[in-house]
């Protein structure tokens, strides 16, 4: 299979203060995203915040009211054509013929993308049998359950081999193995250095998937970073955790006196064998506690990071940012 032709580090999915009105109503304020080749951006965020009306303009589905955006260098007002011949969407609502056989639904839409015939049928059997649905070839799309139709239209996403994939819940209503088939699918094609763009309310695989993260409310992206720097950002300094054979005695008070501000004892009574610091730098920290310990005696069982979860950043995310809006008094849509 011959790849389309990219630029690895090439900005694939770029805009500026891309804004929209329905009427008075604003449903995405001033959106600004950078995307370069073979990364992934998760963007989160609840029902009503923009995530679809976002991706609508991305594709040159919607025209923005203000500002612009980019797919593949090429502008979505200004060029639609070249824009959805280099992006593979999976929306929402698939809007699958159901009353069409797979490999004749695939056949209609690889015309649509203007794929030679002599490629069509080898593309749509390539798909089908990499996401395990060569066997449903034949199959009316009515009869496929949720999961598979779910699939099958990321098949036909795929089908003209986009550089740039634009993916709206991409596992919803799969199994945990199908699911884990389009993940690693993912991963597969981000090596070919494909771009993604993912909605999604599954935080656990965002935080997988994603080399980037952006959070939407009311239509505007309130954080946007990796999973580091929105953990050290919205929940400070990593948090350490010091399992000890046996007690503690005063292990709290001695850290405290000998590193001073380079650490901070948040928890020194768990059980009377575990303490927990907050620390700014722990490459350079961690490594001089552990000789600290070591050279006093204290058999140090493990010394690990406190894990940290998306939700949890996201939630104080949405937190700080209600907090702001009332400040500002402004009223929640």
């Amino acid at each position: 299979m011959v790849l389309p032709i990219w630029k690895t580090g090439k900005t694939m999915i770029e805009s500026h203060e891309l804004s929209k009105y329905y009427d008075d109503f604003l449903a995405v304020d001033r959106v600004t995203l950078s995307i370069p080749s073979g990364q992934v951006l998760a963007l989160l965020g609840p029902n009503g915040a923009g995530k679809t009306t976002t991706v609508r303009m991305l594709t040159s589905i919607l025209a923005p009211t203000s500002g612009w955006a980019k797919i593949a260098g090429y502008d979505v007002v200004q060029h639609p054509q070249q824009v959805r011949a280099n992006v593979g969407v999976l929306t929402e609502q698939h809007g699958l013929y159901e009353r069409m056989k797979a490999i004749e639904y695939l056949d209609f839409f690889a015309q649509v993308y203007h794929i030679p015939a002599n490629q069509r049928r080898k593309r749509s059997l390539e798909l089908m049998e990499r996401f395990e649905l060569g066997f449903a070839l034949d199959k009316k799309l009515g009869d496929y359950s949720k999961g598979m139709k779910q699939k099958l239209a990321l098949v036909r996403a795929m089908l003209h081999n986009p550089p740039v994939l634009l993916l709206d819940e991409p596992t919803s209503a799969m199994d945990p193995q199908s699911a884990k088939l389009v993940r690693d699918a993912i991963f597969e094609l981000q090596r070919d250095d494909r771009t993604f763009l993912i909605t999604t309310h599954n935080l656990s695989e965002a935080q997988l998937l994603a080399d980037n993260i952006a959070i939407i409310r009311h239509g505007r992206i309130i954080a946007n970073g990796n999973f580091a720097q929105l953990a050290r950002r919205f929940d400070g300094d990593p948090v350490m955790e010091i399992h000890v054979h046996g007690k503690l005695n005063g292990l709290g008070a001695d850290l405290r006196q000998h590193f001073g501000d380079a650490l901070t004892v948040e928890k020194d009574d768990l059980g009377d064998d575990r303490l927990h610091y907050r620390v700014a730098d722990p490459e350079t920290t961690n490594p001089a506690v552990l000789r600290h310990l070591i050279t006093n005696g204290v058999q140090v069982v493990s010394l690990a990071p406190i894990s940290r979860t998306l939700e949890d950043i996201y939630l104080q995310v949405v937190k700080e940012d209600e907090e702001e809006r009332g400040k500002k008094g402004e009223h929640l849509r």
